[in-house]
């Protein structure tokens, strides 16, 4: 039980809180300010984001201030869906580290996990570890390329930082700004990775037909998120599987994102269509570096034919705390509580658009929602000024939200209160043309940017 948020904290100035201090030398030390670019304050709340945490608990963040927020956007970037630091998680975590997290010889964890990861997925049948989803992008790759001889890719979806995929911007720049992270810069990625990646939208199978047409017997694999807001259309998915098995490339589903949040397993599940191979990571292990490729044993077993394989791939905590977190997740049902609350958080945002007649249009799953402010020319500065406004109400929020095992329904229905009061700011705000006079900092910033 959280206690309910009360705390109004508008006077602070938060240009000059122990979090902004901080950041601001960070990026005198650290290029671009941070290791993940989703955690740049600038693209929520520039000079005023508080950046750091003391420490997290359930859905609670208390700042380097002692400043106690409710976490109703990103839960630690989708990666803590039982919440933070989940009592039952660390026990087991606890245990691995007092008994040695890494050692000359194997963790068995690793291999429970591989037999409970099949388990829930019974077409797979084998599992390779990495400790985060870029890795385990770039591992599902090199199997695919590995298995098939081929080196053409066709994706649809974010898939990383990684060489294979920012190539495909090699070519005409903006071939990824349709998904979902625009303006991704090719510098770095070697140049004779030139046309090696192809991308077709969501819902679109007649462009990766075209892809077909033009490289379909050098094509390696077909690289998809299932799901992400958008549901796919009838008959989406199971062409994009046709289209992989006459062309011989292997189908890899991206469930970083939406896997496990949606229902136990890949969110593949739902939709009736099994891949060749999928990757996990995030959500898998409540905030532990954890992720993981599974897949049929025919394609799995080209893993042995090139070199994957890093030290800290062995270390014991990954597994040990996605074997918890998926025994958990299990036992309390966790999909159908992430889907509650996000029902409830999208019914409140209807409501309350409609009593303050805010243009307002939600989209996603449940289990992960957003919404966008209809007004063209002010919508990221009116979606910077709602982050502003809830954060002096106690609440780290922005136009995105993803549930967790924390947030109860009162939890949720207090951050809709809060939202109330920050909607009718909103509409005074258009009313008046004033909505960046408003602002105490500068806008927030959307896909990539260079700071400095």
């Amino acid at each position: 039980m959280i206690e309910k948020t009360e705390t109004v904290y508008g006077d602070v100035d938060w240009r000059e809180s122990a979090g902004a201090r901080l950041y601001r030398h960070a990026r005198e030390r650290i290029p671009g300010g941070v290791q993940l670019l989703s955690k740049q304050p600038e693209r929520y709340l520039p000079e005023l984001w508080p950046a750091y945490y003391r420490r997290a608990k359930g859905c609670e963040v208390w700042d380097l201030d002692g400043r106690r927020l409710i976490d109703m956007c990103f839960s630690g970037i989708g990666a803590c869906l039982l919440g933070f630091a989940d009592d039952d998680v660390n026990a087991a975590v606890k245990r691995a580290v007092d008994d040695g997290s890494l050692s000359t010889l194997n963790a068995p964890a690793e291999v429970e996990l591989a037999d409970l990861l099949c388990e829930i997925h019974p077409w797979a049948d084998m599992a390779r570890y990495t400790r985060s989803g870029g890795e385990a992008m770039a591992v599902a790759v090199r199997i695919c390329r590995a298995a098939t001889g081929r080196d053409r890719i066709a994706v649809c979806g974010y898939h990383g930082w990684s060489d294979w995929y920012v190539a495909a911007n090699l070519g005409r720049g903006g071939a990824l700004d349709g998904h979902l992270m625009p303006g991704l810069p090719p510098a770095g990625v070697p140049r004779g990775l030139e046309g090696t990646v192809s991308t077709f939208r969501f819902n679109r199978p007649d462009e990766l037909e075209a892809i077909a047409a033009d490289s379909g017997p050098q094509l390696a694999a077909i690289v998809m998120e299932p799901l992400r807001f958008d549901a796919p259309a009838e008959g989406f998915l199971e062409k994009v599987q046709a289209a992989a098995r006459r062309l011989g490339a292997v189908l890899v589903f991206d469930e970083i994102t939406a896997g496990w949040r949606h229902t136990l397993g890949g969110v593949h599940r739902t939709l009736g269509v099994e891949p060749d191979l999928a990757v996990f990571a995030k959500s898998i292990s409540n905030g532990f570096a954890m992720g993981a490729v599974i897949g049929r044993r025919a394609v799995m077993e080209a893993a042995q034919g090139s070199f994957i394989s890093s030290t800290y791939w062995t270390e014991a905590l990954g597994p040990t705390a996605a074997v918890a977190t998926i025994r958990k997740m299990r036992e309390v049902r966790l999909a159908e509580h992430t889907q509650a609350r996000g029902r409830q958080a999208q019914e409140g945002w209807r409501r309350l658009a409609r009593k303050h007649g805010l243009d307002l249009t939600v989209r996603g799953w449940p289990a992960l929602t957003t919404f966008s402010l209809d007004y063209p020319g002010k919508a990221q500065q009116l979606g910077t000024l709602l982050t502003q406004l809830m954060l002096e109400r106690g609440y780290l929020a922005t136009t995105t939200y993803y549930p967790t095992y924390a947030q109860s329904e009162s939890v949720v229905a207090d951050y809709l209160a809060a939202l109330d009061q920050v909607f009718a700011v909103l509409r005074e705000a258009i009313e008046r043309d004033d909505v960046a006079a408003r602002l105490r900092g500068p806008a927030a910033l959307s896909g990539f940017a260079r700071l400095t």
